[in-house]
């Protein structure tokens, strides 16, 4: 197969002090601007981010439409994007110049592929950079167990910012559910790879704003956001059962994709109300053996002596204690010298200062 004309869809809300910088890594990439095209849809926003936008024109084209959320932005701008491949881009991050030639590239050499991701950096605002990288390039599809296990372990390589989707997948998909206020990314690449063959290539093409603002990564504790992220999980939940349910996908291998979105919703529960004892070890240990398959036994060990005071505890109140011990600094380097935090065997991370 040829080259193939590329659409790049640019969600944003209230991005003004990141939408610029989101737009020119597109306008720099190593790709020819003949063929690809900007689409930004702004999600009502009420700052200058529009504004900012439309600096860019006639070189990127910018839809506007009243605040609905994540899914109602894909919603909006799917329909308009012209080419045959399409990737995302959140309006507070940004890509690496390499990306759009090496994930269009995947696309267009196999017909076979639907979906695309990669590595991903997470940049903070004090200048720290943490990056994730598969340990290989790793192609799979959900139409086996193993092919659910490895999609569930690798989910995190097809963020919205890492997403790169053949436009007739997502024709097939359809309108992503309007509840999802936030996650609509996930409804899309897990359909994507029930559909289709995925790839994830092991570079990292984008990097991934951390900021107070982020409805995903909750920074500062907000309790009112740690709800509305359960509430949407719960909704994400629902509608790829009933999704799944209508493509007549086997119960166990909807049952492993769905039952850790089950889980990251239940433990934000259990942070916010008074769960039992049982719910809350129950919880962790489900959360626990997905993320780490193979562990030694002492850190099997250490994770259940570390659930002991769970066991005594309603759960908002454990939480609030393991916080409180996460957050203190002596524990923190106790913890780094004698036993460092589980690293998954399927990554590598690394951590850096930006100059």
């Amino acid at each position: 197969m040829g080259k193939q004309f590329a659409s790049v869809l640019i969600d944003t809300y209230n991005h003004e002090r990141f939408i610029e910088q989101a737009i020119v890594s597109v306008l720099e990439q190593d790709f020819p601007a003949s063929e690809r095209e900007i689409i930004v849809v702004d999600d009502g926003s009420t700052d200058r981010t529009a504004e900012i936008v439309k600096k860019f024109e006639p070189q990127v084209r910018l839809v506007r439409k009243e605040n609905g959320g994540q899914a109602s932005a894909f919603n909006a701008g799917i329909p308009e994007c012209k080419g045959e491949i399409i990737a995302f881009l959140d309006g507070d991050d940004w890509w690496a110049p390499a990306k759009l030639k090496a994930v269009t590239e995947s696309i267009a050499s196999d017909e076979t592929i639907g979906l695309v991701g990669h590595g991903v950096t997470e940049f903070f605002l004090d200048g720290r950079q943490h990056t994730e990288l598969l340990r290989e390039n790793s192609r799979f599809r959900i139409d086996s167990e193993e092919g659910a296990r490895a999609f569930r372990l690798r989910k995190n390589f097809f963020g919205t910012s890492r997403m790169t989707y053949r436009a007739s997948l997502l024709r097939r998909i359809g309108k992503v559910p309007e509840a999802l206020s936030f996650e609509a990314d996930e409804y899309l690449f897990t359909l994507g790879a029930f559909f289709s063959e995925v790839l994830i290539l092991r570079d990292s093409f984008t990097f991934y704003r951390m900021h107070e603002a982020n409805a995903f990564q909750i920074q500062n504790g907000d309790q009112g956001a740690i709800r509305r992220k359960q509430r949407v999980l719960e909704a994400l939940v629902c509608s790829l059962r009933t999704r799944l349910a209508e493509e007549r996908v086997p119960d166990s291998l909807a049952r492993i994709v769905l039952r850790w979105i089950e889980t990251e919703a239940n433990l934000l529960r259990l942070s916010l109300d008074r769960g039992f004892p049982w719910e809350t070890v129950r919880a962790e240990l489900q959360n626990y053996h997905v993320m780490y398959e193979r562990v030694p036994l002492s850190r099997l060990l250490f994770k259940y002596a570390s659930l002991l005071p769970a066991c005594f505890m309603t759960s908002r109140s454990y939480y609030a204690l393991r916080q409180r011990l996460t957050q203190n600094r002596a524990y923190r380097k106790a913890r780094e010298k004698w036993l460092p935090f589980s690293q998954p065997a399927h990554v590598d991370r690394y951590r850096t200062m930006r100059p």
